[in-house]
């Protein structure tokens, strides 16, 4: 297929959304020595910007679909090229177009499920609150402290309402003042607008924040670090600012404060995953491994590649959502890493995380050998 969009255009996108900054690469390649996509293929991000900055890129290419937007490259550019803007306004050149390679175009499936039902897994908008039933959780009052916001994954997920259950469990019992806006609730957003779908963006997050402000929401805890990022620094930009907290900053607080009382040992070899979008995006490394040190009994031990340096899961920039071929995941690289300083458990606190880990477990025939687990769900089991 030839390239649909000309010049001026790539260029005029770029500007708009990352800036001139693609203009300052001077292609020391600092970008691609980091990126996660070199442990397993060959994938240039340098090349991308190189090719942006004169118009050349090719929308309908798989390359520009690749970035998870793990944020390594930024991290270490010296020159702040910007490469997860000019990547993301690449891709809404292809979104405004409709071009979309074979790889990715499961992204119509999941942008319909968004319009029609607020989530991305084409499941019923009604059965939302379905995971809650049996764990004491009610609707979201004015009058109540907080506001849980699961989000889509723990909300729909066989395996993640396990997180969303224990979370409950755990403001439960710490006595927290908390509800959920159950069918109310869309999805934040953040993974949509990471394809380029900055329209459909814009609605979900228009309706999540005018119900926030009619439901009189003034806190919000969040299970997924992609909710985190999204309240707290992408919903500012529609003039509205809510205390946004992620649940292992929330856990950690209640156990400082005496509300929750950890009663029973955990007595296993657990290595803990920094999530791209809790840790490099958002500087949260030290709460999550301070609740795990809580816990009696529980040996926390460092893979390779942790809290800066952490290894992506393969999950961000929309790709939780495209098929990655076996030999590709970076999720099979983490789980050889955690068993490699002989963890037992496999602890995170990202649903997209555990999903990728779950697959990998699969993959590699090592469900015996390695659990996985949410924050939460350890926590639980230990009070």
């Amino acid at each position: 297929m030839e390239a649909v969009a000309d010049y001026k255009e790539i260029i005029d996108v770029i500007k708009a959304n990352g800036g001139d900054a693609f203009k300052r690469c001077f292609q020391c390649g600092l970008c691609d020595t980091v990126c996660p996509w070199n442990r397993v293929r060959n994938f240039s991000i340098r090349k991308i910007v190189r090719q942006a900055a004169f118009g050349m890129t090719e929308i309908e290419s798989d390359e520009i679909w690749r970035c998870t937007t793990c944020g390594r490259c930024s991290q270490q550019c010296p020159r702040d090229v910007k490469q997860i803007e000019s990547g993301i306004a690449l891709r809404r050149v292809a979104t405004e177009y409709g071009v979309f390679p074979t790889s990715v175009k499961a992204i119509r499936t999941v942008s319909a499920s968004l319009v029609g039902e607020g989530n991305p897994l084409s499941e019923e908008r009604k059965k939302r609150a379905d995971w809650a039933k049996g764990h004491s959780v009610e609707a979201f009052t004015e009058e109540m402290d907080v506001l849980y916001f699961p989000c889509c994954y723990p909300s729909y997920d066989p395996r993640l309402k396990k997180v969303a259950q224990a979370t409950a469990d755990i403001l439960n019992q710490a006595g927290v003042s908390f509800g959920i806006l159950g069918s109310k609730e869309n999805c934040c957003g953040e993974s949509i607008r990471k394809t380029g779908d900055e329209e459909l963006f814009k609605r979900l997050a228009k309706e999540n924040i005018k119900t926030f402000i009619d439901s009189g929401v003034k806190k919000i805890l969040v299970s997924s670090p992609h909710c985190y990022h999204t309240f707290k620094n992408e919903y500012p930009e529609f003039s509205v600012h809510f205390e946004v907290i992620h649940v292992s900053e929330f856990v950690h607080q209640l156990i400082e404060e005496g509300r929750l009382t950890i009663q029973k040992e955990y007595p296993k070899r657990v290595t803990y995953h920094d999530p791209c979008y809790l840790g490099r995006h958002n500087g949260i490394y030290d709460a999550p491994r301070e609740v795990l040190k809580k816990v009696p009994g529980l040996e926390l031990v460092e893979m390779a590649d942790c809290r800066s340096d952490s290894l992506c899961c393969g999950g961000g920039g929309g790709r939780i959502w495209m098929e990655t071929p076996k030999g590709e995941r970076f999720s099979d690289l983490r789980l050889e890493q955690a068993m490699d300083v002989g963890a037992e458990v496999l602890a995170t606190a990202c649903p997209y995380c555990i999903a990728n880990f779950e697959d990998s477990r699969l993959t590699l025939d090592v469900t015996e050998k390695l659990e996985v687990k949410d924050i939460t769900e350890i926590i639980r089991e230990v009070m």
